[in-house]
């Protein structure tokens, strides 16, 4: 047994099997270490992951549920591909979705977060220039949980969540493009400026220029093997 699947099995065996063989999968597919169209056969999962066919079963379910696993015919479950119409159908969901969540933000906000968040994204610069792209992206989550946390909105908040999801593996195509990210730092203070202030038109209006700007580089930047045919 080679080292890595050892240390998957561990993880996997120390809590409920099918949670920690959904967390293990869900991360692989999110980070694009099963990539698109990869078969995901029950025999092959249950060893490498060191859980039984039933657990396995179980995980796969709800990876289906997520649209982040599909049915293939002849090939039995795969990865769910990833095209150009998939990322447009998502950004029209998330600007409806993110907008309103800034605009509530705004009315809703400790403004003492977002005076913080803002002097952050004024550095976030600096983090892409390291290639620190863990910290950045680390910003942009607690970002996320703010807004989340203003919301006083369940039903929202679960929402974005199930688009960020699949927000975080689209976001493969643009392959972290460095000038993209300190375009996008300085989008992200306008927003958390405006939420700061309570400013809920150009929370809003902020929020989707930035959707606008990130939509338009995946798709400039989506290799031509994933763009749908014509």
């Amino acid at each position: 047994m080679s080292p890595n699947v050892y240390i998957v099995h561990v993880a996997v065996s120390t809590g409920r099997a099918s949670d920690r063989a959904y967390e293990v999968l869900r991360e692989e597919i999110l980070q694009w270490r099963l990539a698109p169209g990869a078969m995901l056969a029950e025999v092959e999962q249950s060893a490498r992951l060191g859980v039984s066919r039933t657990p396995l079963r179980e995980a796969l379910a709800r990876l289906s549920a997520e649209g982040l696993v599909e049915a293939q015919s002849g090939r039995g479950l795969v990865v769910a591909s990833v095209d150009t119409a998939d990322v447009r159908a998502l950004f029209e969901l998330r600007e409806a979705l993110e907008t309103a969540a800034a605009a509530l933000a705004a009315a809703r906000r400790d403004p003492e977060d977002f005076a913080a968040l803002a002097s952050e994204f004024r550095g976030a610069a600096a983090l892409v220039g390291r290639h620190d792209l863990d910290a950045y992206y680390g910003l942009v989550a607690r970002f996320d949980e703010a807004v989340d946390a203003s919301l006083a909105n369940p039903a929202l908040v679960g929402a974005l969540r199930g688009v960020r999801t699949h927000l975080r593996r689209i976001r493969r195509l643009a392959h972290d493009d460095p000038g993209r990210l300190e375009r996008a730092a300085a989008e992200h203070l306008l927003i958390a400026e405006a939420i700061r202030d309570g400013d809920a038109d150009l929370a809003r209006h902020a929020t989707a220029v930035h959707l606008h700007a990130s939509l338009r580089h995946i798709l400039e930047n989506t290799p031509n093997e994933q763009k749908e045919s014509t």
